[in-house]
């Protein structure tokens, strides 16, 4: 017997990096990504990304959403929520519709906003 997952279910996936592993290259799924391990390379998730305490990205990103509570050494491009949590660090450029910075986080680049097209027009007079 075989079973297959159809696509919209794989976006439900969550593929672990656990501390203590180390991945060189680059990443790319559809899921969601929790990350505790290192990953020298870039990461693309359809989903989310979420970073823990001892996790590090040393690349850039994209995705869904982002929760950084390790470091994160490069660019990102998220679609909607950037949070970076207490004990974060992020040194590189990011861009998302949402920002949350806690206290204690550690941002050396700079942000901007995506823009919805609704809020472009707003803001443009049309």
């Amino acid at each position: 017997m075989r079973f297959r997952k159809d696509k919209d279910s794989a976006i439900d996936d969550v593929s672990i990096i656990s501390e203590g592993m180390e991945i060189q290259g680059n990443i790319n799924t559809v899921g969601s990504i929790r990350l505790d391990g290192k990953v020298y390379g870039d990461v693309k998730s359809g989903g989310n990304i979420t970073i823990g305490e001892t996790g590090e990205i040393h690349g850039n990103i994209q995705a869904k959403s982002i929760t950084n509570g390790g470091l994160l050494i490069g660019s990102a491009i998220i679609d909607e929520k950037i949070t970076l949590e207490s004990k974060s660090k992020l040194k590189g450029d990011i861009a998302g519709r949402i920002l949350v910075i806690e206290e204690g986080a550690v941002f050396i680049g700079t942000s901007s906003m995506l823009i919805n097209d609704a809020v472009k027009n707003e803001t443009s007079g049309e």
